[in-house]
């Protein structure tokens, strides 16, 4: 009987090692799916452990010693990936009506539409933490944490009514002194180019840039202790050859809820990330990409960049908003929110190109009323 009992205890002690090992082998959504399918993988699936391991796989940027502190005090590494893995869906873009938009902005008044700075004692820009990771085809080639925002305590008056933005190879973190350039280069998978005319030509670099990029801007709120991915991971567009001949730009983002707190009741997440690409033709060089630029902004529907105020109410309210796993539905939100812009912004046109019709007209007139009573 005795060895009955310890042989069955055995059995139960290795089965769930064995459970344990299966599961910690798994992605972050596979592991999920495997909690529901059985008593033991649901219990098991709630080790932080393996939480950890799947974070620290996706961000590697959760490998700090800080990091993991922070997560621990916001919940843990499985609610911090419940919350960041999905990404924000904002389906609510309210649609395009030029003249109640036009109607509902001249009625605010500037001490209402930047509000009194006494309310801000509820969202203060030490609370936030930005934990930004950068893959290249499965490899990293950038991680970095941002504790607060850069320049917003010395002069908060001046930071909460200026254009907010995060420019993270501009302010040092903590432990990044003495941090190395980021580049990418033919080792990593890119394909060589011989010149900058035959790049124009066939684009094949970057086509590869584009395709292989995925950005991960994950925002905590530590008085909230909550947290959110702003990024779309993967790029929602660019531009090849801005400003300059050899520079490529990347645009990640994502549609944010502003509906007490802006007219537009919308906002757009602009995460910027802009290479420079360095070869020689004489064949010296080998073909490198550099990182030069990693930003993040949000605009209104006008295409203005949002103030520091207004900022930081949009990026707390984000933090509890709607999220997906399907990155088809963050990318139908973002073109629903660029389709009423662009059809606010040529009714915007259409209504300065009358304008200055009238003006012409004016002007014709005044100048025929003058020549009438000169003559």
């Amino acid at each position: 009987m005795a060895t009955s009992v310890t042989s069955a205890e055995s059995t139960g002690s290795l089965s769930s090692d064995l459970f344990y090992d299966i599961l910690r082998r798994l992605d972050g959504a596979t592991l999920a799916s495997a909690a529901c399918a059985c008593e033991a993988f649901c219990s098991i699936s709630k080790e932080e452990k393996l939480w950890e391991n799947v974070c620290s796989s996706m961000w590697p940027s959760t490998n700090r010693d800080d990091v993991k502190g922070l997560i621990s005090s916001i919940g843990g590494f499985k609610k911090f990936y419940a919350d960041c893995f999905p990404l924000i869906v904002n389906k609510e873009v309210p649609e395009f009506q030029w003249n109640e938009y036009l109607e509902y902005s001249e009625e605010l008044t500037e001490a209402e539409y930047y509000g009194d700075m006494d309310d801000f004692e509820i969202v203060a820009p030490s609370d936030f933490v930005s934990i930004v990771d950068v893959r290249y085809k499965d490899k990293t080639i950038c991680s970095k944490v941002l504790w607060g925002i850069p320049n917003a305590n010395g002069f908060p008056h001046w930071f909460y009514s200026c254009p907010f933005r995060i420019d993270l190879f501009t302010y040092t973190t903590r432990d990044d002194e003495h941090a190395e350039e980021v580049t990418l280069s033919v080792s990593d998978g890119l394909p060589p180019i011989t010149s900058m005319e035959k790049e124009r030509k066939d684009g094949k670099l970057w086509q590869e840039l584009r395709d292989g990029i995925r950005l991960s801007w994950i925002v905590v709120n530590t008085k909230i202790k909550q947290a959110a991915n702003l990024s779309s991971w993967s790029s929602l567009g660019g531009q090849r050859h801005w400003p300059t001949d050899k520079d490529f730009l990347l645009r990640f983002g994502s549609v944010l809820p502003a509906k007490d707190i802006l007219p537009c009741q919308a906002v757009e997440c602009i995460v910027l990330m802009k290479f420079r690409v360095i070869y020689s033709e004489a064949g010296g060089i080998p073909t490198t990409l550099k990182l030069t630029e990693l930003s993040m902004q949000l605009g209104d529907m006008e295409g203005a960049h949002l103030n520091g105020r207004n900022s930081l109410l949009v990026l707390k309210d984000a933090l509890s908003s709607k999220r997906s796993k399907n990155y088809n539905e963050t990318l139908e939100s973002c073109q629903l929110y660029s389709k009423v812009q662009s059809e606010l912004r040529e009714e915007k046109m259409r209504n300065e190109s009358r304008l200055d019709r009238l003006y012409i007209l004016g002007g014709i007139m005044t100048c025929i009323t003058v020549c009438f009573y000169l003559w």
